[in-house]
């Protein structure tokens, strides 16, 4: 018989290393607060670099910023849990709250992912249409469909359809939700799959564009040689920034893809095992954090941000340091 996480966990701290259990709860911790720290900094330097607002791309991230916020301000209801911080909650309403706010905030990431590609792939498809075609307006309302379609998608696992598909289970409650075939089947036809589709189409697509128009680039300039700025530079800085993306995205999909396989092989019944629950899950938790840093490590504007805001923080700790004692007054001196 296949034990659950909870009977897993409460073997693995009744073991000769009792402090095992308590360990897991403080490197969860330590993950919420890079979680949370790091996705601070990116949503400061967004709104203290006015050069990043250049792409309407930078909302999208700035959402993705918010969720995996949101991400670290939940994942701390299992790290206090572990660490014997939550006694007395009602295991039920609390496990079913948190795995609904993890899939939720699960799915405005996927789903930012794949407008940024669909946003990459107009800008480069249709570079003179594309400011009339994406503009403030229809970049909010995109936004609110984002969030909307996301809390309604999980919302039957409130009705009896399920778990809706967290499976670190922290309460002894979570291990006996049970998970139904049907709702996977709607959550993987209604978010996984359109998502990984997008996201495969449009990067293909873009990364064949730019290549044709390096290329053609590179015939002109050797029949010609080198002129004034051409119409396909701007394609290839549009690459760059999609190239930045595309990681982005590669990351996330590599991070949650061994918990997407665990996912649906539960759900089918097919495999079932405590440690390969756990640790699937939090390995894809801690995209919340990879997202922020390959941003920070990948986009030369953000770097330029965070160093300005670095700076600012700085000069700003200088001035408010004491001046120290006033020079004493020279003593008057007498003429005879």
């Amino acid at each position: 018989l296949c034990e659950s996480n909870w009977d897993f966990m409460i073997r693995v701290a009744r073991t000769p290393l009792p402090l095992l259990f308590s360990c897991a709860g403080t490197v969860i911790l330590f993950l919420t607060v890079l979680i949370i720290s790091g996705n601070l900094v990116v949503i400061f330097v967004f709104h203290c670099a006015p050069l990043l607002s250049h792409h309407t791309t930078s909302s999208f991230i700035q959402t993705m910023a918010y969720a995996d916020l949101l991400v670290g301000v939940s994942c701390l209801i299992p790290s206090l849990s572990l660490l014997h911080h939550l006694e007395g909650v009602n295991e039920k309403l609390t496990c079913m709250v948190f795995s609904y706010m993890v899939s939720v905030l699960k799915s405005v990431s996927m789903a930012s992912l794949a407008c940024v590609s669909i946003d990459r792939y107009v800008a480069i498809t249709r570079p003179l249409s594309y400011t009339a075609l994406v503009t403030p307006c229809r970049l909010r309302t995109c936004i609110t469909l984002i969030w909307l379609y996301s809390a309604l998608i999980f919302l039957p696992s409130f009705f009896g359809w399920g778990k809706p598909g967290y499976h670190g289970d922290v309460f002894k409650w979570c291990s006996s939700w049970d998970t139904r075939p049907l709702f996977t089947t709607f959550i993987v036809a209604a978010l996984y799959a359109p998502a990984a589709f997008t996201v495969c189409f449009t990067y293909a697509h873009i990364f064949r564009i730019c290549r044709q128009h390096t290329r053609q680039i590179s015939e002109r300039r050797a029949r010609f040689g080198p002129q004034d700025p051409e119409p396909g530079e701007q394609s290839c800085t549009d690459k760059r920034y999609a190239t930045v993306l595309f990681r982005i995205t590669s990351v996330f999909y590599l991070l949650w893809l061994p918990y997407i396989i665990y996912f649906l092989l539960e759900r089918a019944g097919i495999y079932h095992h405590a440690i390969a629950s756990f640790l699937p899950t939090w390995l894809a938790i801690s995209n919340s954090f990879c997202n922020c840093l390959i941003y920070s490590l990948s986009n030369s504007a953000f770097r330029k941000g965070l160093k300005r805001l670095c700076l600012l923080c700085l000069q700003r700790s200088d001035t408010k340091k004491p001046l120290g004692d006033p020079p004493a007054p020279p003593r008057p001196a007498c003429h005879v």
